[in-house]
C-alpha cells in the first residue's frame, strides 16, 4: 500500500503533467508545488522510479509510468469526490475544502468512497470544475479556454477554476464567478492589463486583472 507521501507526489506529478502536456516534469516544479526543497524531491523521484511509478531522468525530470498514473488518478478521484461531498453534503465553503480533502484522501476506504460517489449521483466534476476520474481510472478532459483569451461580446459559461488557493477562491465567490456562472467579456484593456465583463444579463460591469482571468476557464 502506498504511503501518503508517495500518493501526494504521484498526484502532483499528474497535475503538473496536465500543464506540460505529457512532457517530463522538472523536479523544481514538483518541489515548489509541494513546498519542499529540490533535493528532497530528487531523492523521492529515485525511490518512485525504483518502485516503477515514474520514469526519472536527472536534470530533465519525471514522467508517470502506467502504474504511477493509475495510482495518481485513484488519489485524485478520492480528493475530488471528498471535496464535492464536503460542499454538497456537509455545507463547507468551497474555499476551505482543499486542506480537509488533502487529509481525508489518504484514509478513506473504498466502500465509503463508492457510497459517497453514489450519494452524489456519480458526478464528473468537483466544486471547482475539475474533472473527477472514474472508478476505472479514466478522466475526461474538456477543451476549455481561459477567460483572458475569450472573444469579446460572446456569452460564455465558467467551467473551471484552476487556482485552488483559498484567497483566490474567496475572490471568485465574492464576485459570483463560480463554475456554472454565465458571463460576457465586454473589453480587454491591454494597456491596463484588465478585462471588463458582465454576469448573465446584469448590466453592472466588473473589471478583473488578466492574471486572474487566466485562472478562469470557460466554454
Amino acid at each position: 500500500m502506498a504511503t501518503s507521501t508517495v500518493e501526494n507526489y504521484v498526484k502532483q506529478i499528474l497535475l503538473e503533467q496536465e500543464q506540460s502536456e505529457g512532457s517530463p516534469v522538472p523536479m523544481g516544479k514538483v518541489a515548489s508545488a509541494l513546498g519542499v526543497v529540490p533535493g528532497t524531491t530528487t531523492t523521492m523521484a529515485k525511490s518512485l522510479a525504483d518502485s516503477g511509478l515514474v520514469d526519472y531522468a536527472p536534470r530533465i525530470g519525471v514522467r508517470l509510468t502506467e502504474e504511477g498514473e493509475k495510482l495518481a488518478l485513484h488519489v485524485l478521484r478520492r480528493h475530488r469526490l471528498i471535496e464535492l461531498f464536503l460542499v454538497k453534503v456537509l455545507g463547507l465553503g468551497w474555499s476551505e475544502i482543499h486542506e480537509e480533502a488533502e487529509k481525508l484522501e489518504h484514509v478513506i476506504s473504498e466502500p465509503v468512497l463508492e457510497r459517497i460517489d453514489a450519494l452524489l449521483g456519480y458526478p464528473t466534476v468537483d466544486p471547482h470544475g475539475d474533472p473527477i476520474p472514474s472508478a476505472k481510472g479514466k478522466m475526461d478532459i474538456r477543451r476549455l479556454e481561459n477567460l483572458s483569451s475569450s472573444p469579446i461580446g460572446k456569452r460564455l459559461r465558467i467551467a473551471r477554476i484552476t487556482d485552488q488557493e483559498p484567497e483566490f477562491l474567496r475572490f471568485i465567490e465574492k464576485n459570483g464567478l463560480q463554475p456554472g456562472a454565465e458571463i460576457k467579456v465586454l473589453e480587454l484593456n491591454q494597456i491596463a492589463d484588465t478585462i471588463s465583463l458582465s454576469l448573465s444579463d446584469d448590466e453592472a460591469v466588473m473589471t478583473i486583472g488578466v492574471s486572474a482571468a487566466k485562472k478562469i476557464l470557460v466554454e
